[in-house]
Order: structure tokens, then C-alpha cells, then sequence
């Protein structure tokens, strides 16, 4: 099971005062090496109920969605659930406008995948005198974030540069934009084309560093638009603007001369470097290259030099190489690529996957063997042995952790791009782009998850481990504090652990105002009614804030399967909408920066090194029998 399938499942409370309530899956273990990015858990069937009508507006003017969970019957909105009122959410509070605003923009309408951005331009005031809450900006936000699920960004920019007037057509071929004439007409599309043009770029950034045939055409629009000296009176602010991002963003053209080779990122636990770790994390991308190691059924080891997108042949014959191994003609003898977790579990790579590093489990490791030699792998020794004693959370303060928390997990929520949450969810849909960021938090969350439970656990003294216990639920009411709900969450889950709610002796030992604090806290993640206690608090937090993101991501799943992206042919812009709004809402958490005082001393930086770092076990069955040992009687 993935970490964010895990991280979705609640267990019931283990606290004799807390109410029943229904059982759910105790957390597993580790990541499991699979498939790369599988099909999300499946959302409740109650989900909050989209805001506007729920089908095709009459004369088809109107923006339609249809939101239901697959195989389930079609009802309108304002039918009751299966399960009655209690268990459906209230509406959302800001649904879609839908009178023209005073621009005069309305809702935009239906409109074939190839039509729809034209339909934009139309829509786009001529002086461009629209701002927040215009019908017509936030249908060009939209299509800009969500155009991958029914155009490719290569044919959507294609489009656009087919849009601009340019005297006699010589564009990428099909008719000429309806526009293309000088005059009026012409320079209030070329102020469309350029305003599109500008939004995509302050919105793609450094993505557009791993798409070399869209910056192929970015280059010759901004070339066509630069030598238009029509545009330079009306528009010379927003020209210079357009000067300034394309200088910033590193367009990767092929025919370019290839730039000089970047310095090697240290992945996320990479060889545990204490120099690596306490750097500030920046984000990852396909083309960054890594070291990475690959171990032999001996457990020896060879170190590589790969890209972080590299497939797996690529993986495997830097490995021949290194290791200098004759292929055999026959196809058994060959190097085959596997992953193997802590628990013993294998799964061997197909050839063709890519950016195999950032989906491993927290303790899987890649090895090289033949078929013959696969059935004889085992885990690393350092994976399977356990050595108890006391590690630096004894000896740190609950606010230097929490803080430590908080600020190292705001670096990785601030790599991640906002297209990652559209692409993680919806990359069946179009051309494969890396989510090593997101991929990357998602783990660190589970990681956090496994580290609670592993540090009460090699406590062997009772009163010590009743005193770390209580300790974690300082940290946790801290990183809520900081507005971490991220941190917050994880420990909460981590807490609920099967293995660890069973420690009878040690919750007794626990205060009585701290299993009131630590109920409320359940309280807050029950994920009853969608997790709306959840939903409530965080909508009165201000940013900055770090969401547990796994929801977000099971938010988009719902929309993803709860609606087609086209229907009889037209796009469905209120689910672009929907999903759009999804992501602003990420965009509007990190809209301020994090201030958190954070000391220089010696024992901060020990401290700053054993968060970014945690060694952790994450074999559900070797965490059990750690429980065991320390109470064998507790139910």
C-alpha cells in the first residue's frame, strides 16, 4: 500500500474514554516498491457536494459538472444522499460565479478542446482592465493550470502562436486565427495572445526547463511578438515583462548547445549526509543529476551517476558498466533492476519506468541480480537489526523539534510546483511529467509516521517511554500551533499505531490532561463527514500553513474520477474550474513566508540534523514484535 493510501485510513481510538467508533485498518508498513503513481484510494461516497448546477445549462450557455462516484447512479444536487442529510457537506460558501461581472464576463461556456482557447481570447477584455473575480481572469487561470487534461502544453502553445496576427499566415499550420488582420481587431488579440502568454509563464516557471519542443515555441512567439513595434506604446510594460520571465525561465531548446553540467543534489536520505541534510532543500527536476547506490545479493554496492528521470535500462547499464558485466546472450542472464523493502518484499522494475528513485519505500534500496540470483536477495543487515537506546528527541526540548518540524517541511511544501498536484493525479490523461517534489513530501509524511512509533518503541524503561509519549503529544500540539498540520497529522497517526495503542501500561502512565489534549487531537483527524472538523479549522488558519496534503491529493482524485474531462466532445470547464480552485487554495497557503526563530548553537544544528534525518522502521511485523517484548499482556 502507498504512504498517502495509509495516511487516508484512520484507526479507531485506543483511549478507554474516547467513543466507539468504526474500525479502520491499522497503519502499515512501509511503502511497497509497485507501479509508479497508482490509482489514489478510492474517495468515501459522501464527498462535499459541488456548488452550481449539476448538468448542461439550457441553450448550452451555462457551465456543467457532473460530480458522482464512478458506477453510481446520476442524481442532481438537490436530491438527498443514499445516506440522508446528515452525512452530505454543506455547499461550498464561494460557488462559481455566475452572473457577468462588471467587465461583463460570465460564465464561460462548453466548448471543443481546439475552440476553447480561442474562446478565451474573445473573452479577454481589450484593455485589459479585468482583475480578481473577473470571469474572464479566472477562466484564463483555469485553462493555464488545467489545459494538460484535454490539450498537450506542446499543441496548446501551437495554438496560441497560431492565434497571434502576423500579416500574410505562416504559422503552424490550420487556419488562420478569425483575428488575423491589422487594426482594432488585430491589436486587441495580439494583447490577448501576449496576456496568455505572460500568465502561463509566471505559472510553468522552471517546468518549462524539462519541455524542449514547448520552449521551442515559446522562443519563436517571443521572437514574433519582440519584433512587433505595434505593441510598444500600449503594451511597453507588459513587453518588458514578457522580456524579463523569458530571461529567467531556461527555455531547453534541442538544437541548443547543452548547458555545462549541474552539481549533484543530494536526494532525500541520501547516504545520510549530516553535510547534505542541514542544507536548505531546493526543488527537484527530471533532468537533475544524482549519486544513487545499487546493491549486488552480496550487499556490495557500486555508486552511480544518473538523472533523477532516468529509466531503469539507463539505471542498469551504468551498472554493467561500473561492474564491467558481459551481458550473456541468453535474456536470464541478463541485470534485472529490483526494489527491495526492509520487510523483505521484492518487485522487480520493467525497463521502460523512470524516475524509479523518489517512489522508493523510506528503507528500500535497488538491487542488480540476475532471475537466477532474484529469489536470493534479502534485506540489508542495518534494516533488520534493531538496536535500542536513546536518541537526541530525549535530549531535545519539544518546542526545538516542533520548530525543526515545521521549518524543514515548509522547504519541501515550497519546492513542490503547483502543476505536481495536477499531474500526480491526472497523468493518465497526458504526457508523463516528474512529481519528484510531491512524491518526495508524500514519503517524508509517512516517514514522520513511522518515526513516532519507532522511537517509543526502542524505549525499553517504562517511565521513560510514558514520558516520551508525552512528550510527542507536546510536539504535535506545537506543529499544530505553527500551523504544520502536515507534522501534526503524521504524529497523530503515528500515535494510533496499531503496535503502539497497545501499549496498555504506558497510557495509563500518561497525565490525565494529556489524554484529554491527545482525544481532542483525535477528534480533529476523525475523518468522519469528509474530515470535516479537519475542513473547519484549517479554513480559519491564515497563511502561512502546510496542509496535509494527502487530502488535497484525495480531493482531486474525487473530482478526477467523480467527472469527465469530455463530454460529447466539449470540455467540461467547471471541472477545470473545480481544480483549479484546489490549486489556488495551495497557492494562497504559501503566499507569506515562514518566520520561525530557529538558533545557530551547536545543539540546534544537532538537533536541525536528527529531524531532517530520521531513521526509522517502517516492517509493521518487526514493530509488533518490539511491542510485544516490552508489554507482553497489554490488550
Amino acid at each position: 500500500m502507498k504512504p498517502l493510501e495509509k495516511l487516508l485510513k484512520k484507526p479507531g481510538s485506543h483511549l478507554p474514554a474516547r467513543p466507539a467508533a468504526a474500525p479502520g485498518p491499522a497503519p502499515g508498513q512501509g511503502s511497497v516498491p509497485g507501479p509508479r503513481r497508482q490509482s489514489l484510494s478510492r474517495p468515501p461516497p459522501s464527498p462535499e457536494e459541488p456548488a452550481g448546477p449539476a448538468g448542461p445549462q439550457p441553450g448550452g450557455e451555462g457551465r456543467w459538472l457532473e460530480l458522482r462516484p464512478p458506477e453510481a447512479p446520476l442524481r442532481s444536487p438537490e436530491e438527498p444522499s443514499p445516506g440522508g442529510d446528515r452525512d452530505r457537506e454543506p455547499p461550498s460558501p464561494e460557488p462559481p460565479p455566475a452572473a457577468r461581472c462588471c467587465c461583463g464576463c460570465g460564465p464561460a461556456a462548453p466548448a471543443p478542446p481546439e475552440r476553447l482557447l480561442a474562446a478565451l481570447l474573445e473573452r479577454l477584455p481589450a484593455g485589459g482592465a479585468h482583475g480578481r473575480g473577473c470571469g474572464a481572469e479566472s477562466l484564463l487561470d483555469d485553462i493555464v493550470l488545467t489545459h494538460s487534461l484535454f490539450l498537450p502544453t506542446e499543441r496548446f502553445l501551437q495554438q496560441l502562436h497560431q492565434q497571434y496576427p502576423w500579416g500574410a499566415w505562416g504559422g503552424w499550420g490550420g487556419d488562420p486565427p478569425p483575428r488575423w488582420e491589422e487594426g482594432a481587431g488585430g491589436l486587441r488579440r495580439k494583447r490577448a495572445v501576449l496576456a496568455v502568454l505572460l500568465r502561463f509563464l509566471e505559472t510553468y516557471k522552471g517546468l518549462l526547463q524539462e519541455e524542449e519542443s514547448a520552449g521551442k515555441v515559446i522562443k519563436e512567439l517571443y521572437l514574433l511578438i519582440m519584433k512587433d513595434t505595434s505593441l510598444y506604446h500600449d503594451l511597453e510594460d507588459e513587453i518588458l515583462k514578457l522580456h524579463q520571465l523569458v530571461e529567467t525561465v531556461e527555455l531547453k531548446v534541442a538544437d541548443e548547445t547543452p548547458p555545462p553540467n549541474k552539481q549533484v543534489k543530494p536526494l532525500f536520505r541520501h547516504f545520510r549526509r549530516i553535510d547534505s541534510c542541514l542544507q536548505t532543500r531546493v526543488a527537484f527536476r527530471g533532468s537533475d543529476e544524482i549519486f544513487c547506490r545499487v546493491y549486488m545479493p552480496d550487499h556490495s554496492y557500486v555508486t552511480i551517476r544518473s538523472r533523477l528521470s532516468a529509466s531503469v535500462q539507463d539505471i542498469l547499464t551504468s551498472v554493467t558498466e561500473k561492474l564491467q558485466f558481459e551481458e550473456q546472450s541468453a535474456r536470464e542472464d541478463a541485470l534485472i533492476l529490483v526494489t527491495m523493502a526492509s520487510s523483505g518484499e521484492k518487485a522487480v522494475l520493467q525497463p521502460s519506468e523512470e524516475c524509479v528513485f523518489t517512489t522508493l519505500g523510506i528503507n528500500s534500496h535497488l538491487f542488480a541480480c540476475t532471475r537466477d540470483t532474484f529469489d536470493s536477495l534479502v534485506p540489508l543487515p542495518e534494516e533488520i537489526q534493531v538496536v535500542p537506546g536513546d536518541t537526541e528527541i530525549h535530549r531535545a526540548e519539544p518546542e526545538e523539534i516542533a520548530n525543526h518540524l515545521t521549518a524543514f517541511h515548509w522547504e519541501l511544501f515550497r519546492c513542490i510546483h503547483e502543476l505536481e498536484f495536477v499531474d500526480y493525479v491526472f497523468h493518465g490523461e497526458r504526457g508523463r511529467r516528474e512529481t519528484a517534489n510531491l512524491e518526495l513530501l508524500l514519503q517524508r509524511c509517512s516517514e514522520v509516521q513511522h518515526w513516532v512509533g519507532t522511537e517509543l518503541l526502542l524505549c525499553e524503561s517504562l517511565g521513560k517511554r510514558a514520558h516520551l509519549l508525552k512528550k510527542l503529544i507536546k510536539i504535535a500540539a506545537i506543529c499544530k500551533q505553527n500551523q504544520d498540520m502536515l507534522s501534526f497529522y503524521a504524529i497523530v497517526i503515528g500515535l494510533n499505531n496499531a503496535a503502539i495503542s497497545r501499549l496498555r501500561l504506558t497510557w495509563e502512565k500518561l497525565p490525565g490532561k494529556f489524554k484529554n489534549l491527545f482525544r481532542k487531537f483525535e477528534n480533529l483527524t476523525d475523518p468522519c463527514r469528509n474530515h470535516k472538523t479537519y475542513r473547519e479549522v484549517l479554513a480559519k488558519m491564515k497563511p502561512p500553513l502546510i496542509p496535509f496534503v494527502p487530502l488535497i491529493l484525495k480531493d482531486l482524485t474525487f473530482l478526477h474520477e467523480g467527472s469527465k474531462t469530455l463530454l460529447d466532445g466539449l470540455v467540461n470547464v467547471e471541472k477545470l474550474h473545480c481544480i483549479a480552485e484546489k490549486v489556488r487554495t495551495i497557492r494562497k497557503y504559501r503566499s507569506r513566508p515562514l518566520c520561525l526563530e530557529l538558533e545557530a548553537s551547536p545543539g540546534q544544528l544537532q538537533t536541525k540534523a536528527y529531524v531532517r534525518q530520521l531513521r526509522v522502521i517502517d516492517n509493521q511485523n518487526l514493530l509488533f514484535e518490539l511491542s510485544y517484548k516490552l508489554e507482553p499482556g497489554a490488550q
